[in-house]
């Protein structure tokens, strides 16, 4: 939705902007999307190089100190003033030249050593940033980083929905914030090193190839790094899906663990900053942490209402459904998504629209109204029990689909034959805990994994294990080499106990074989827990009383216990 670009060395070459690369610059925003410059340039200085001012919806200039509006004319300070006494001590030494803004103090190399003496000696916190040849001296915490934020929270921007272009050092600041960091062909090498992409092409030019890989096909830039995990194969591959762009389906039958998976994917998205939305017909989402809830189970919710909260980018939206009648969700939902795709439109949020019993929203009679046309849909998560029950245009827009539970086989092929695609080696069976993705639109066959579920399911998991009770087959038994004890541990609160009380041989006959991780790996199910612990009984030159010290404390550690006394 945005393109944050720095000035000399980016866009401009000399000072100066070509009319091949300004044109570059109109055909982004003639596409509906943003500009934002991010110059270490002074404004004034700025603004009588450039009389294209307008073209950008906000500048940040002085390295992130200064914020300007270009339609408005108006300017707003981010970092503190100049200090005059810092001003007078650097003419006094003959730093030139000597360029003060509103915040910023800048020279040439190699005053940089002097600008630092000076700091020193009288006591001040400025920084020191270069760029290229020049020299910047600005309050501490005032960077381009912290200007594009700025900049992004005026025009109600998330970082995720911004590519950043850069040059030089001082744009090492500023890449890392957008969710695709572009260097022009003549960057310095560390900033190489940084962005996902690099141009072809030097400064100006390089701006405009990389426009138009944006206006080309945008989706396909969001970088591997930005993947959201969903779990692991067998042998440890990790399984992920793109955070923005990928239409998911996740169908499988009741109890086969849908809504942790769902609700781990969504936590992992919200960890990292993006927005998302979840329709919520059954109140299923009540509990999920940070978000604004709307509608309860004595009132549904109102369009305007929801619509006004995607004012922030941070907020994290439920659609609670459950305190409106049953027949009349689904024509609320089909009122309510036109606008979540207006505002989409406008700003890229939110990144994820998740409809939970989508059979239900999106029957399979639904036909689309105009205003909600198939082609614009996109980052949309179905979960459903039932995919035969659901429209298929749904269907047909699935790009990534995950199933779990009973008959695997069969909700594939249904997902399959909606999309005239086959599926190959199916699985016929999967075990709790496991899933198989397939991508719709790549040859590949399915996958099978191991899901990693949600927050609040390990944290019940971790607590079920650290004080409940086991089986007696898959408790812990202390024997001892020959056999002579029987003392059970049906919890890892009672192992850590047990443990601290029998004698060195027993504790070291169990370790010596590896027992320890074995039981934390297969009854436990824990194989984090299990893989600390197994470097712990790897280490021959461990004594027993330190062995069991770093066993309880990795325990203790893992499931938030308080520390042993034994």
């Amino acid at each position: 939705m945005a393109v944050a670009v720095d000035y000399d060395g980016t866009i401009a070459e000399g000072g100066v902007v070509s009319n091949s690369t300004q044109a570059a610059l109109e055909r982004l925003v003639a596409s509906g999307r943003m500009l934002i410059l991010v110059t270490g340039r002074i404004l004034a200085e700025l603004l009588s190089v450039f009389p294209k001012a307008e073209l950008f919806h906000r500048i940040v200039a002085e390295n992130g100190a200064v914020l300007y509006n270009p339609a408005t004319k108006q300017r707003r300070l981010l970092g503190g003033a100049a200090p005059e006494r810092l001003i007078r001590a650097l003419a006094q030494r003959g730093v030139r030249p000597l360029q003060v803004g509103e915040s910023i103090i800048a020279t040439l190399r190699p005053h940089e050593v002097t600008a630092l003496e000076i700091i020193r000696d009288l006591g001040l916190e400025h920084q020191v940033i270069f760029n290229r040849e020049s020299v910047m001296l600005l309050q501490p915490g005032v960077n381009k980083a912290t200007g594009l934020l700025a900049a992004l929270k005026e025009l109600r921007l998330s970082p995720h929905n911004v590519m950043t272009v850069g040059d030089s050092e001082n744009d090492h600041a500023l890449l890392p914030v957008g969710e695709v960091a572009v260097a022009v062909g003549n960057a310095v090498p560390t900033l190489k090193e940084l962005a996902d992409y690099v141009t072809t092409r030097p400064a100006g030019a390089g701006t405009a190839e990389a426009i138009e890989w944006v206006l080309a096909d945008e989706r396909s830039l969001i970088p591997a790094r930005h993947a959201i995990l969903l779990g692991a194969t067998a042998d440890g591959r990790p399984v992920s899906v793109m955070p923005i762009g990928d239409n998911l389906l996740i169908a499988g039958s009741s109890a086969s663990g849908k809504s942790s998976l769902a609700n781990g994917l969504l936590e992992r998205m919200t960890e990292r900053g993006y927005q998302v939305c979840v329709i919520d017909p059954e109140g299923d989402y009540e509990a999920f942490p940070g978000a604004v809830i709307f509608g309860s189970s004595q009132r549904g919710p109102t369009v305007p209402e929801i619509v006004s909260a995607f004012d922030s980018p941070d907020a994290q939206i439920v659609v609670n459904l459950v305190g409106m009648p049953l027949n009349e969700r689904p024509e609320f939902f089909l009122r309510l998504l036109p606008h979540i795709q207006e505002w989409r439109a406008r700003t890229g949020r939110p990144h994820r629209i998740v409809v939970d019993e989508a059979h239900h929203l999106l029957p399979r009679s639904w036909e689309p109204a105009p205003s909600v046309g198939t082609e614009r849909v996109s980052g949309m998560a179905f979960i459903t029990v039932h995919p035969d029950a659901v429209a298929p245009l749904v269907l047909r827009a699935v790009h990534v689909a995950v199933v779990l539970g009973a008959a695997p086989a069969h909700t594939l092929r249904s997902i399959g034959g909606a999309v005239g695609a086959a599926v190959d080696a199916l699985p016929e069976q999967l075990e709790p805990g496991e899933a198989a993705i397939w991508r719709v639109a790549s040859a590949e066959r399915p996958t099978i994994f191991r899901f990693v579920p949600c927050d609040s399911e390990r944290r019940r998991h971790r607590r079920k294990y650290a004080e409940g009770e086991l089986p007696p087959e898959r408790s812990f038994y202390f024997r001892g080499p020959e056999g002579a004890l029987n003392l059970r541990a049906q919890n890892l609160v009672l192992f850590r106990q047990l443990a601290a009380g029998v004698d060195d041989v027993t504790w070291m006959h169990h370790l010596r074989r590896g027992d320890y991780s074995r039981w934390m790996e297969q009854a436990i199910k824990d194989p984090t827990l299990a893989v600390t612990v197994r470097l712990i009984e790897a280490d021959a030159s461990l004594p027993p009383a330190e062995s069991r010290r770093r066993v309880a404390r990795a325990i203790e550690e893992r499931y938030t216990l308080p520390a042993s006394t034994g």
